[in-house]
């Protein structure tokens, strides 16, 4: 079932890129006048990433379980994220470095890492001293991350709070911890990208303010509630010419418009589904590890669409955050079905023994 909805929401997702994207792509030069500009070079991404994702499905387990790689990775992802702080900014952010953005890798790195020293330490999680200790573990790269990226960091903190949660349910450690965990993200919005995060905050809670630039938000509710039951029809949006990153971030209001409840419904039908297959995939893995594994990557997966549909309906902040399998984007896509063929494997290394 896994590989039928991923398949289905990649399908889904060129569709609906090229159908966002065509209006621009088909009346500007820099796209070579080509309507299917984007959804052609999705359709490469898919295929390749594809590919990556079952080798990964078959890959041998040790190559994910090994203590070692997984410490020369998270160290290599750490000096990455850091390394790319100082790279060029792209559209205001220091988040690529040669054409990848490095959170995306950081996020699997992070979930192996944490899922790895929970195994590795079965008391990590006694004491509140411990507990701290275990979020150090994957609080270094959130740092790092959250000082370009604040979308991705808080996606790494629900995700990690996810995976401790499960290894020990001490519910007033978490309690504790999110004023803790709001703190260390308060120390990591250094002072220029303060004031821009907290008009985030303030659009969000009333985008129609003159005082504010809630222009991307007033455009994807104006999609999303033209839409209603049926949709006006795949290919008839007509916010994608005045909605920003209508093939990517808020591809999800060009959905609502074009496809209505139904289409809508049937995205948060497949992520459901996904969430629901990954949990009984933790549910039967083998051991500690690999339960922990499959949980962050369907926890990881889950709130990043859950994320980017709140954003795309005013529920939360703008945050810039891509629907998973669908939203325009080659690494993104990439990393995403290497984290769905670390899944597999999972399944499968539980099936066979």
């Amino acid at each position: 079932m896994i590989i039928v909805i991923m398949v289905m929401l990649i399908l889904f997702g060129i569709v609906m890129i090229t159908s966002a994207s065509y209006y621009t792509t088909m009346t500007n030069e820099l796209y070579g006048y080509d309507m299917f500009y984007f959804g052609k070079k999705q359709l490469q991404s898919a295929i390749l990433s594809l590919i990556v994702c079952m080798v990964v499905a078959w890959a041998p387990e040790n190559l994910y379980r090994n203590r070692n790689i997984i410490k020369i990775a998270y160290i290599a992802i750490c000096i990455l994220l850091g390394v790319t702080l100082l790279a060029p900014a792209t559209k205001g952010q220091s988040r690529w470095l040669f054409g990848i953005q490095t959170s995306e890798p950081a996020k699997l790195i992070i979930i192996l890492a944490l899922a790895r020293y929970i195994t590795d330490h079965p008391h990590c999680m006694d004491t509140f001293k411990d507990f701290i200790r275990t979020c150090v573990v994957w609080g270094i790269p959130m740092v790092l991350i959250v000082v370009a990226n604040l979308s991705t960091a808080i996606l790494v903190t629900m995700t990690a709070f996810t995976m401790m949660f499960l290894a020990s349910p001490k519910i007033w450690y978490f309690v504790v911890s999110v004023f803790g965990g709001a703190g260390m993200l308060a120390l990591a919005m250094i002072p220029e990208k303060l004031r821009y995060r907290l008009s985030r905050i303030v659009t969000w809670l009333d985008p129609f303010s003159p005082d504010v630039d809630g222009y991307q938000t007033i455009q994807s509710l104006y999609a999303v509630s033209s839409g209603g039951l049926f949709g006006l029809g795949l290919g008839q949006s007509r916010q994608k010419t005045f909605l920003p990153e209508s093939h990517n971030d808020f591809i999800f209001a060009i959905i609502c418009e074009e496809l209505g409840i139904i289409g809508a419904g049937f995205v948060i039908l497949m992520f459901g589904l996904f969430v629901w297959r990954g949990a009984g995939i933790a549910i039967k893995a083998k051991d500690r590890f690999t339960m922990l594994t499959a949980a962050g990557i369907t926890c990881s997966i889950g709130y990043q669409a859950l994320i980017n549909m709140a954003v795309a309906t005013n529920t939360m902040p703008n945050t810039g955050q891509p629907l998973p399998f669908i939203s325009y984007g080659g690494s993104s896509l990439m990393f995403t079905l290497i984290m769905v063929g670390l899944l597999l494997n999972i399944s499968r290394s539980a099936s066979s023994d």
